[in-house]
């Protein structure tokens, strides 16, 4: 099986995850990266609007064909209940493209239910397995016994 795992990560925590995952799939991974900086103040407030909204945002071009993928695990981070606004820019260029999927997602506190379920909308796609973490367990805790059950759920 090949696998490619697809993120968007604006400070690191859904990087870390989406790396893990990779690793533990023997897969590739493409970032998807954002046009405009989202640092700061505003890039923050930015981002909650966009995904409050459900705004896709604009994102670079990714280098990896999800065509030629078996599996695509799409990694986002939760903004205002949903999911990042580039994470639904890519879904939307590319959910033709996906034959099996999964989800993943990183979060402060919750959405994630509300974060799966508009991803599973937008792709059209029942996901083989969900993995949600949240940002403290993440940079706090050992979490590679999540990873690894979402991970066995893939292989």
């Amino acid at each position: 099986m090949k696998a490619l795992v697809v993120f968007y990560s604006r400070t690191g925590t859904t990087k870390k995850i989406a790396e893990a995952i990779a690793k533990g799939l023997k897969a590739d991974t493409e970032r998807i990266e954002d046009v405009k900086s989202r640092l700061g103040i505003f890039g923050y407030l930015r981002s909650g609007r966009e995904a409050a909204i459900g705004k896709p945002g604009k994102i670079k071009p990714t280098n990896k064909d999800p065509d030629s993928y078996d599996l695509i695990i799409l990694g986002t981070p939760v903004w205002a209940y949903k999911m990042s606004s580039p994470m639904r820019a890519y879904i939307s260029q590319n959910r033709k493209k996906f034959r099996d999927i999964a989800f993943f997602c990183t979060m402060g506190g919750s959405g994630n239910r509300k974060v799966f379920a508009s991803m599973k909308k937008l792709t059209g796609k029942k996901p083989k397995a969900l993995l949600s973490l949240k940002t403290k367990e993440v940079m706090q805790e050992d979490v590679s016994k999540q990873v690894s059950d979402f991970v066995r759920k893939l292989k």
